[in-house]
């Protein structure tokens, strides 16, 4: 660490950092083949819509009354604001696939609707034919809403023409122009095929609008048919730039009255800046009616026969092996698998841990989350430790508790959490590792804490985190990420110093070697945003984990606040990019520690964070950089980063501050 009397901050950082945050232009391109927990972070679920295995399901069978919308929460910009120079008007291009599924095939149906909203909850939305978007308002206002509908049921008040059609609508429920649903063969006939949208199949739908001509066209088929040559539906209207505002949510409503619809999204891509890419559409699940028959062939009932005595002796065989091992388990000692001995530190015994918490004692426990428990214990010597020990049914198993053995038992750096020994008994998985008195960085900031951390030791254990995470990407003999950087797995010292912990989710490179795992890892709101597409973990993705822990330290908010005033702050991100963008940056600090910190000071924290959370994962820093930075060590701007500066000033503030600096801009 740096003495408290060098500068904090070199001016010619803070202008790599207010330069190097974002590109020329906010474009957003992603691609969802399926949805997760990671996938549904990325997206406002409003109302019923929750993700279901791999699926959108946007409403409740048992509410009579449902309402399921689902947006993605970076908003789109679609026309210029008013202080700007243009006038055009954006375009973008998204392909989605969807299901929808009654379940009774004559009951009546609502359908799904693509929408661009200016709010993710439109006043006065109704369920039913209002379709979650729009009111029973007989005289419509000019609102920022324009939909495409994919309705499935015919409302002869609204002007519909059947009860399979596509439409759109201009904040209105009645159409403004409506195709019965189908699709052009691309034969020389071209002839138009009628595509049933409420049978359960999978339909790809594409969607392109064209901002200067203020067109929209629209096109589907069934999943396994290649886009159509022509459109099904192709709308121009320059009325329709009177439903657009400068940043709109983009996503998807539907809703239900009596009757079940399971309306499913199945995969979603968009971009604004081309086509959108290709869906794959190889593996997505297949939803059908049930169907009943009144009877049943001979040759039926003899396949149900045969099957289930089939079920029946493997059910018999899998209980007596069951039986089998856990009485010859029982019987065996703790024995040391070849695998374990390869790995260091110390193997603990299961009695020795079990003495050393009190039997494991509710009175010992320290906390407990989706990995396990953690206990307090004290070994030979009297020696303080803390016991994680893995639950049965977590998702970490033992791959992860293999990773956290070899990378944290081999690991040595002060600021990391040093690991004492490990212990395996069958299935039950333990680590130990040194007490953390004052417990993690959370606790100290967020939920109301007895005493809130000051900003000193805020930058302190920024620092030395920060020192931490470099040994792994940089100062050993293979590259570590870590995968799982967040504050409440920051732990503090007796001496209030930050160590990382918590390796259950690292992965071990050689330098130089590419990464090939393909599972998304890691928590919601400290994940690059790379991950979802690409599900590959890099020391990028890990710099970006880092920087909004960053901006959390320094704000004083979690990352994801559902408590927060307005909707576009509930994005910690996106909230201090705002405001940076605005000018205003310095109004996103935390609150309680005002007039702990020089007001450059703070400034420059926060454009750290913002640039770690760089949205291109290549114009991050590294973590050589940040502690560069951090600690406040005299280094040099790298001349390979000037013609980037150059290229990213823009505002009249960067160039004023690479005058400054005597760059060219």
């Amino acid at each position: 660490m740096a003495s408290e009397s060098k500068p904090f901050f070199p001016l010619f950082w803070l202008l790599f950092f207010h330069l190097a945050l974002f590109p020329s232009s906010f474009a957003l391109d992603f691609l969802f083949n399926s949805f997760n927990a990671t996938a549904a972070g990325l997206l406002e679920l409003v109302g019923d819509a929750r993700v279901d295995s791999s699926v959108i399901r946007f409403t409740n069978d048992t509410n009579q009354f449902s309402i399921g919308r689902a947006f993605y929460r970076s908003r789109v910009p679609m026309r210029p604001t008013s202080n700007s120079t243009s006038t055009s008007i954006s375009s973008f291009s998204t392909s989605f696939v969807f299901s929808i599924l009654p379940e009774i095939s004559s009951s009546p149906g609502f359908g799904l609707v693509f929408v661009l909203s200016n709010s993710t909850e439109p006043a006065g939305a109704l369920s039913g034919q209002y379709l979650g978007l729009f009111s029973n308002a007989t005289v419509p206002t000019v609102a920022p809403l324009l939909a495409v509908e994919f309705d499935t049921g015919r409302n002869p008040e609204f002007n519909d023409p059947n009860d399979n059609h596509v439409g759109v609508d201009l904040n209105n429920v009645e159409s403004a122009v409506t195709k019965k649903a189908g699709y052009y063969n691309s034969s020389s006939s071209g002839d138009l095929i009628p595509l049933d949208m409420r049978n359960g199949q999978n339909v790809h739908a594409w969607i392109e609008f064209d901002g200067s001509r203020l067109e929209i066209n629209v096109t589907i088929a069934p999943v396994g048919v290649s886009r159509p040559p022509k459109p099904l539906l192709s709308y121009r209207a320059p009325a329709m730039a009177n439903y657009l505002s400068s940043k709109m949510y983009v996503g998807f409503s539907t809703s239900k009255t009596t009757w079940v619809e399971a309306q499913r999204l199945l995969a979603w891509s968009f971009s604004d800046t081309g086509l959108a890419r290709d869906i794959n559409t190889t593996n997505l699940p297949v939803f059908t009616l049930h169907t009943s028959s009144s009877s049943l062939s001979s040759g039926a009932i003899a396949g149900i026969v045969i099957a289930s005595l089939f079920v029946f002796f493997l059910a018999l065989g899998v209980f007596y092996w069951y039986f089998w091992r856990k009485n010859k388990t029982r019987g065996e000692e703790d024995v040391i698998e070849d695998w374990e001995l390869e790995y260091w530190p110390h193997r603990f015994s299961y009695e020795e841990l079990s003495q050393a918490t009190n039997g494991f004692s509710k009175d010992e426990l320290l906390g407990a989350g989706g990995f396990g428990r953690v206990y307090k214990g004290r070994v030979v010597n009297n020696t303080e430790v803390a016991v994680k020990c893995v639950s049965h049914d977590s998702k970490q198993g033992l791959r992860e508790f293999m990773a956290e053995i070899s990378s944290m038992g081999r690991l040595q750096h002060k600021n990391l959490v040093q690991m004492r020994g490990w212990c395996r008994k069958g299935n039950e998985l333990m680590l130990v590792y040194d007490y953390m008195p004052n417990g993690s960085l959370n606790r100290w900031i967020f939920d109301k804490p007895k005493k809130v951390m000051n900003w000193a030791g805020r930058r302190r254990v920024l620092a030395d985190v920060a020192e931490g995470l470099n040994y792994l990407h940089h100062g050993w003999d293979q590259v570590v990420i870590h995968r799982d950087i967040k504050s409440s797995n920051v732990l503090l010292d007796s001496e209030m110093r930050g160590r990382l912990g918590d390796f259950g989710l690292a992965k071990l490179y050689t330098h130089g070697e590419a990464p090939n795992t393909t599972r998304v890892v890691g928590t919601l709101g400290y994940m690059a945003p790379e991950l979802v597409t690409m599900a590959t973990p890099t020391a990028a993705s890990d710099v970006y984990s880092f920087g909004v822990v960053v901006l959390e330290v320094a704000c004083g908010r979690r990352p994801i606040e559902t408590a927060a005033k307005a909707e576009e702050e509930e994005l910690l991100i996106e909230w201090v990019r705002d405001k940076y963008v605005e000018g205003m940056v310095a109004e996103v600090a935390d609150g309680r520690i005002r007039g702990e910190y020089a007001a450059e000071e703070m400034e420059a924290v926060l454009k750290l964070g913002l640039a770690c959370c760089h949205p291109d994962p290549v114009r991050r820093p590294n973590m050589r950089e940040v502690v560069a930075v951090l600690v406040g060590d005299e280094v040099a701007v790298p001349r390979v980063l000037l013609p980037e500066l150059a290229q990213d000033g823009g505002g009249d503030v960067a160039r004023e501050e690479a005058s400054l600096l005597q760059i060219p801009v």
